[in-house]
Formats: C-alpha cells, structure tokens, sequence
C-alpha cells in the first residue's frame, strides 16, 4: 500500500493545543493519571475494564507520553471510536467548542476555539474600523456569535484579504449596496478566489459555507488571511534589517531559508539574549509564565534615540507577582502601552495557545523589529532579491491547493521534491511514495536522499506526465536551480488548468489553439472583438478579457467604468485589476496578475483564458 503524505502543520498546530490542555501540570508529558480522567470526562461506550486496557496498551511502555507519542496515537485512533470520544474530550477542555454535524469524508466531529474567535473579531474590528463599507456589521461583540453573520455578505472579507496583500481585489468589483442573493453570491466568489490567489487554501470551501457561517470553515480561512498579512514582511527581501539576526559562521542563504515562523523565534531569542535571559523554544510551552514576553516588551519598547518617537518605559514589576495568569495580565498592560495588546488573553498566555501567541508576536516584530541594518559586514546585498511575480504566483498556486509543508521560499522549499509529488497527484499522475523519502531526514547523508527524491520527480515528469524536460535533472531542482525548476513548474501549473477544461470537454485533448478558439467563438456569439493568440496585443488593454467576461455573464461589465482607447500605463493596469477581480468575481479562480495582461505574458494569459473559458462551459 502506498504510504501517505506526512501529518500537515494545521494537524500538528490543533495537536499541540490539544497536548498542552491535557498536560495540566505542563511537565511536556501526559500522566497516566490525565490520560485516565479524560478517557472518563469522555464518557466512552465501552466498559470499565476495556478502558484500563486502553489506557495500559498506550502507557505500557512509560507511564508518561511525550507529544509525539501522543500525535502518533490520535493519529493512530482517528477512524475508530475511541478517536471520535477522544476528541470530544479534548474539546471538552475549556475553550473548544464543538459544532453541530460532522464531517462527510472522515466523519469527525468539528469544533472551533473560543479564543481563537474572540481574537480575531478583536483584530477585524480594529483593523476595519473606520471602513464605511463595513459599518453595518461592525463592531462584532467578540462574546457572540457575530462573525460567522458579519462574513456571509464577503464585503468583510474582501476587505481583510486587500489589507493583507494591497490591491488583490479592485474596491470597484465588490457589491456594496442593496445586495440579493445573487450579488452575495459574487461577493463570496470573489472572496475566496482572490483568497486562493493569495495562497489560502480554500479546496474544501464553497460560497455556501460562508453565507451559512460555518464556524470551522470561517475561521480556518480568516486566519489564513489574517496570518498572510502578518507574516508579509517577515521576509529578508521586505526588511533587510533582519540580517542583524545572522549567526557566526552563517551565511545570508541560510538565512534566506528560514520560515517566517523561523524567523520571530531568531528574532524574539536575539533580543531575549541581549537582556541576558533564557531563550525560548516556541511560543506555547516557553512562554507560559510572561517572563520571555516581559523582556521582549523591555527590548524593543523606544528608548527614545529616533526623533519624533517617544521613549516608552515598560514596568516590569508585575514579573515578581507569584500568579502566572495576574503576570500574564500585568505583562498585557505594558503591551498595551505599546498598542500591541491583540491576539491573546492572558489566559491564552499561560495555556500556551500556539496559533494566537505566534500572531501575539507576528504584530509586535512588525510594530516594533528593534533591529538595525549592519553597517560593516561583508555582505552582498544584490544577492537579497525579493521573488519575482511568475515565481509568486507559482508559489501561491501551490499553497492554495493545500501542499505540505507551506511553500515560503520557492527553490529552498523544493529541494526535497515532496511539494512536487503532491503537484503530481493533483494532475492525476500518480506517485509511489514507497519510492519516496520522507522527512525527517538524518544529518548523514540527508542531501543524498533529497537528491534521489528530486531524481524520481524529474523521471516521474517525463515517462508519467509525458512533460518536456529536456536539459533537467534531478539536481537542478534539489540545487534551487531558477529557470530549469520554473520550467517544471509553469509544465505543472498549465496541465492543471488543462485538466479543468479536459473534464469539463469530455476529455477532448486541449492545446492553446483550441483554447483561443473557444474563447473566439463566445466573444464573436456576443458580437464583440476577438483575438490572435495570447500574444495579442490588445491583451495588453484588458479589453478582450473583460469582453468575454461580459459574453459569459451578459452585463456584468460596467464599461463605464474604464478607458478603452489611447491608455497610458496607469490606465492600462487599472484596467488589469478591474478585468482580473472580476474574472475571479463571476467564478473564475484566476492566479494571474493584472501585470501579465499589461505585459501580455502569454504563460499567465493562457491561464486566465482557460480559466474563463472554463467558466464559460460551466453556464453553458
């Protein structure tokens, strides 16, 4: 049997949560004795003796269990019936609520966190509250349920996603007065397809489940955005002063490698070891008793050596108060001080909620980084380039699709070949991962066993995908090798989109022509221009794209509101944004930029065709 794909990061983040609320004397390990009472807050239907049996077989070795045994066994139990009430019990634990239904595909129960909810309306109400287009759902009370209502019309949505990634969606293309149904609906679209552009992974979320308020799903994909945004410039190519975090005998690639994630934990340690203090290990366990954040706080608070910025004296009394959570308390007082109280309650400080503590600190390293460029080191900086908008683009599609882990850096994230098996799969070519070598890999040798993964994706690509690969080994890709690795991936990218509009032709084979030949025939149907090709030069003006969107869905386009003749640049892109938010708006999940229709990229205007086209064959 085929193995399966490694246990995803969302997987192991919900499993830490749940680890540290069973671990309540937070030693790192679960005791027989809570392993006992939560199989009886669980209320199992299943006899005493056979729960004593349960409970031996999983401490027989030890009578503790450390967190990876305690992954290895939830993931071991998820389909039988001690996984479903385990579960249950682990979301009996304060804060977790369950939610009505279970799920068709693994027939597990739902369930969100409270605090999670309440930290996100927070940081929504803050983050909109001047928008005049959002004042008829906010503020949200944090303590109801508001905002699985305030979502259902998208315009909140909408809003999130362009604070996270500036420009994504066009302020023109949303709905905003005197909506139906039907203009909700379009909201919704292009919600989450502007969403998956940005790289959420939004494969098993529809319209309805917002416009419903699935607390599951709404929150999973709010804090997607809200995590894009946060994490935006956590990045050496956005903010050069990072390179104060370089270690002796680093060099800039490593760097360069790390993930944002990655990066705070550097970020928070190096200021922990100016003050002198212990370093941390992560933002759940390490960070229980507020005295990292105390001097986190103490360390990047001004001092008051910038002009025009006031000096900010953290107290640091509270840390002699013997109570973890009156510190916690104490500590949230001073970053408010700094106006980055947001995120976390003090009692997700002292539980160690990993996901809100990681933004807790994402928003504090973006107000305050405290870091300065290096002014001596023999560093070159032509080599800090920031990703170009093919390779963020690929990358986003990527992300969008839900591979593990998380694609941060393109060629570094590769070098493994995992993400591109998961790429085939999506493509329907099939992958043996009996043949495929899987994390973690040992210090000896590690590099050898990438290199055989990256082997078999280019083998995989010529003989199963049939892919022209000319030139291309399994080096280039494990090497981070640009255009030969751009090569597979754009070879990827275009069989996917190919693939919708083959299922949706009966599976007639389509190539470019057909493509430019199908969009002609709906354009020349609604007695509008067509086009040569996708190198066409009236690309350029958007015009043709935004003409068969309007031959898809009649009178959608408000040609009013755009400039067809004689255009400069700034108006051509303008037209570009208008075309691309509304490709995404009537349902077209459109990865491109309005700069490739601008440039006329042929690559990415293939793309945005066939996505249309294929719009076009769902209405017929």
């Amino acid at each position: 049997m085929a193995a399966t794909a490694p246990v995803s990061q969302e997987d192991l983040e919900e499993l830490k949560e749940a680890f540290s609320k069973i671990d309540v004397d937070n030693n790192g390990f679960i005791s027989k004795d809570e392993l006992n009472q939560l199989f009886k807050m669980a209320n199992l239907p299943l006899p005493g003796y056979k729960i004593r049996e349960i409970v031996q077989e999983l401490t027989k070795t030890s009578n503790q269990l450390t967190f990876d045994e305690f992954t290895n066994i939830v993931h071991g139990l998820k389909s039988t019936e001690v996984a479903k009430t385990f579960r249950k019990a682990i979301n009996k634990k304060e804060g977790i609520c369950a939610v009505a239904g279970t799920s068709e595909q693994s027939g597990t129960q739902h369930s969100y966190s409270e605090e999670e909810k309440v930290a996100f309306v927070n940081w929504v109400n803050k983050a909109l509250e001047k928008d005049p287009d959002c004042q008829h759902v906010l503020p949200m009370d944090p303590n109801s349920n508001d905002l699985f209502t305030a979502v259902g019309d998208g315009i909140v949505l909408c809003k999130m996603i362009n604070l996270s990634v500036a420009d994504t969606i066009d302020e023109r293309t949303i709905n905003k007065k005197k909506l139906t149904p039907f203009t909700i609906q379009e909201n919704l679209n292009l919600a989450l397809n502007s969403s998956s552009a940005i790289g959420c992974h939004v494969v098993n979320i529809g319209a309805e489940d917002l416009k419903e308020g699935r607390q599951h799903l709404v929150l999973g994909l709010l804090w997607q955005i809200i995590k894009i945004g946060l994490f935006a410039d956590i990045e050496l190519s956005r903010n050069e002063a990072l390179i104060a975090l370089l270690r002796d005998g680093e060099s800039l690639e490593d760097l360069m490698k790390l993930s944002p994630e990655e990066l705070l934990l550097r970020w928070a340690n190096y200021h922990l070891e100016q003050a002198g203090c212990p370093k941390v290990n992560n933002f759940s366990s390490d960070i229980k008793d507020s005295k990292a954040y105390y001097n986190l706080l103490n360390q990047v608070a001004p001092k008051g050596e910038e002009e025009g910025i006031p000096p900010i004296a953290i107290d640091m009394s509270g840390l002699r108060e013997k109570d973890d959570l009156k510190r916690a308390e104490c500590m949230l007082e001073q970053a408010e001080r700094l106006g980055c109280r947001q995120f976390v309650t003090a009692t997700d400080v002292v539980r160690g909620n990993p996901k809100l503590n990681l933004a807790y600190v994402a928003n504090l390293f973006n107000k305050y980084p405290a870091l300065k460029k290096p002014e001596n080191q023999d560093i070159d900086w032509s080599s800090i380039e920031g990703e170009t908008r093919e390779e963020r683009t690929f990358r986003n599609w990527m992300n969008s699709l839900g591979v593990n882990p998380r694609v941060n850096h393109l060629y570094v994230d590769l070098d493994d070949a995992l993400v591109i098996f998961q790429l085939y799969e999506k493509i329907k070519v099939p992958v043996d991962w009996d043949k495929v070598n899987k994390p973690p890999y040992s210090k000896l040798g590690s590099n050898m066993k990438k290199l055989e993964n990256c082997n078999y994706a280019v083998a995989l690509g010529k003989k199963e995908a049939k892919f022209s690969l000319v030139g291309i080994a399994g080096q280039d890709l494990n090497e981070g090798n640009r255009t030969l690795t751009l090569a597979l991936l754009w070879q990827l990218m275009r069989r996917y989109t190919l693939n919708i509009l083959e299922d949706l032709g009966e599976g007639q084979k389509v190539t470019d022509d057909i493509i430019v030949s199908w969009a002609n025939d709906m354009l020349t149907q609604a007695g509008k221009p067509t086009i040569s090709g996708f190198k066409d030069g009236s690309i350029s003006s958007s015009m043709p794209v935004l003409d068969l969107i309007d031959a898809i869905q009649p009178g959608s386009i408000r040609y009013d509101l755009l400039k067809t003749e004689d255009l400069t640049e700034e108006e051509k892109l303008n037209n570009a944004k208008y075309a691309i938010s509304m490709a995404r708006k009537i349902g077209a999940r459109v990865y491109a930029l309005p700069e490739d229709l601008v440039e006329v990229k042929p690559k990415m205007v293939m793309t945005v065709f066939a996505c249309l086209v294929a719009r076009g064959m769902r209405r017929a």
